[in-house]
């Protein structure tokens, strides 16, 4: 609990969003690493463009949940290495993660990859697709660039588990200078950030309520009802919704309900995700959450366990426009347009910990949409059926040159690095969540 007041961090929440303002200039300045270079990465993506489709393919066939990610990483490591490329299996201290790394010193991309699926729906978030495109840009950006360093980062469980905020904390970023990898999404639109308006960031409780078991219909005044206590929580945060800020979002499921309907449950658990666009609305909003879950107990009579941040919080995205320009001047190349904008979120987002990512490195993570069917959402198993479909493998094969072609035009420039850093540093530098 941060003991902090919710009406100060909200008025200056509106303060923020009343004084956003979108980005004038979106010419970017720099000359990068010229036209060869970005037309090599181009004719090298399409020479790989049948086995990114396979392993696209593979991995929808194949799917794997959080850290169970066994065979995909297997098949990523596979084709890196048929192409040359030294892949550490198991790095990060974490089974499923890999890393790949050419060149030996001098400025450092990392290019991010993901690829486990959603339980039940496979690849509904076309995790299959940012495989692709990590392995295309990194496999396509590989030594055209002297003296510089290109790492190409494995990390598993995005959807659950935080695996990038794991890879940060055993310092997989440590001495990586910015990171980016792209997104697939709806249509065929381009955003700056997955979501279009922004990401949220997400802390994630778990309540387990105690009380006493009893026989429900002999005595069960002699009970303390443990279910009764994540029933009154639950309502109680269905009424906080009217008072939260629109860009929030709290929503949770009973894990544990009892064992039997004619005995008093001693037992009751739930799960709530608590989301929120910035880190002091994120941390407010959770000791809300929090504050109702301790009074259930103690309108119920029963013992409230809470544990907050059981895995990783994921952060707000805070993406890099330097490097956004970079990757919409490539893309453009392809014949897409792609908005600079860091619009403030007008409603809540979804939740990645590339989010963590861009706190501790300047990064990006840009979203691509697929082509699929209007009508077709993310997380819903026709959207894993569209990762499979021509249209995405032509927005992958895109994506895979613009992120190489960021890549290469940061280790390339100079300038541009200067850039990078100094609007990182002008957002507050390199940071850590502290809850």
């Amino acid at each position: 609990m941060t003991g902090t007041d919710p009406l100060e961090v909200y008025t200056a929440f509106d303060a923020r969003r009343t004084a956003a303002g979108e980005v004038r200039d979106r010419h970017s300045p720099f000359a990068g690493a010229g036209d060869e270079a970005h037309a090599r990465i181009a004719e090298r993506v399409e020479r790989l463009r049948p086995e990114l489709v396979e392993l696209a393919r593979d991995l929808y066939a194949h799917p794997e949940v959080a850290f169970e990610e066994v065979r995909s990483a297997e098949q990523v490591a596979l084709l890196l290495e048929r192409h040359g490329a030294r892949v550490e299996r198991g790095a990060h201290g974490l089974p499923t993660s890999f890393r790949a790394t050419s060149g030996t010193s001098g400025p450092h991309f990392a290019i991010v990859a993901e690829y486990d699926a959603l339980p039940g729906i496979g690849h509904a978030c076309g995790h299959n697709i940012i495989a692709a495109v990590a392995v295309g840009a990194y496999l396509a950006a590989t030594d055209l660039v002297p003296d510089a360093r290109l790492t190409l980062i494995g990390a598993p469980a995005e959807e659950s588990g935080g695996g990038k905020e794991l890879i940060i904390r055993a310092g997989g970023f440590d001495d990586v200078d910015a990171a980016g990898m792209v997104h697939p999404s709806v249509g065929s639109d381009v955003s700056p950030i997955y979501g279009g308006g922004g990401t949220s960031g997400v802390r994630r409780v778990r309540v387990t309520y105690h009380g006493r078991a009893g026989h429900a219909a002999l005595s069960p005044y002699l009970g303390l009802n443990a279910l009764d206590a994540v029933v009154t929580a639950y309502q109680s945060i269905a009424q906080l919704r009217q008072h939260i800020l629109p860009v929030d979002r709290i929503h949770g499921v009973i894990t544990d309900g009892g064992a039997a309907a004619n005995i008093v449950p001693e037992r009751a658990s739930a799960v709530f995700l608590v989301r929120s666009t910035e880190l002091d609305t994120l941390s407010v909003l959770t000791d809300r959450v929090v504050d109702i879950l301790e009074a259930a107990a103690l309108s119920t009579g029963t013992r409230a366990e809470v544990e907050v941040d059981f895995e990783p919080a994921y952060l707000p995205l805070r993406p890099n426009v330097e490097l956004n320009k970079r990757f919409a001047a490539a893309l453009a190349g392809r014949g897409r347009i792609a908005p600079l904008e860091p619009v403030a979120p007008r409603q809540g987002g979804p939740s990645t910990d590339m989010g963590n990512v861009s706190w501790f490195v300047p990064a990006i993570h840009p979203a691509l949409g697929l082509g699929a069917a209007e009508g077709v959402l993310p997380h819903n198993a026709d959207f894993a059926d569209s990762t499979v479909e021509p249209p995405a493998f032509d927005a992958m094969a895109d994506a895979a040159i613009a992120l190489a072609g960021t890549a290469v035009d940061f280790l390339a420039d100079g300038g541009l690095r200067e850039a990078v850093a100094a609007e990182f540093a002008a957002a507050g530098g390199s940071r850590r969540w502290e809850a």
